[in-house]
């Protein structure tokens, strides 16, 4: 059974402006941090890949499939998962309600059918 995230955590990982991502490596050990932007659509978590599908922490989270989010004091085991394409187009309006304020520029590398291809959905471990 997949576990959901709580109202807590939901507030606290997805109020945040920043996150912090890891992926386990192999022996499950976690590798070093990526801060990244997040967004909450629903009961669910989103991080999208700013520039692209080949990023390393991407490539890394998606190979894993496991990892660790931070956010503040709170830290969580995750699996990376993916999204459904039909969640996209509110994925990209929680980015821009929460982000716009960056500007166009920085905003449009986590939106739009590119950014989507880089999208994985979190879901808590215990």
């Amino acid at each position: 059974m997949t576990r959901a995230w709580s109202s807590e955590e939901l507030q606290r990982v997805g109020g945040s402006t920043e996150v912090q991502v890891s992926s386990e490596r192999g022996d499950g050990t976690v590798r070093p941090y990526v801060t990244i932007w997040i967004v909450q659509v629903g009961e669910e978590l989103y991080v999208r890949s700013a520039y692209g599908t080949d990023n390393p922490w991407y490539r890394r989270a998606k190979a894993s499939g496991a990892g660790r989010i931070r956010a503040g004091r709170f830290e969580r085991g995750v699996t990376f998962a993916q999204a459904g394409s039909q969640v996209h187009p509110a994925i990209d309006a929680a980015y821009h309600a929460k982000y716009d304020r960056y500007g166009p520029q920085i905003v449009g590398t986590v939106v739009g059918d590119r950014a989507a291809a880089g999208t994985l959905r979190l879901v808590p471990r215990d």
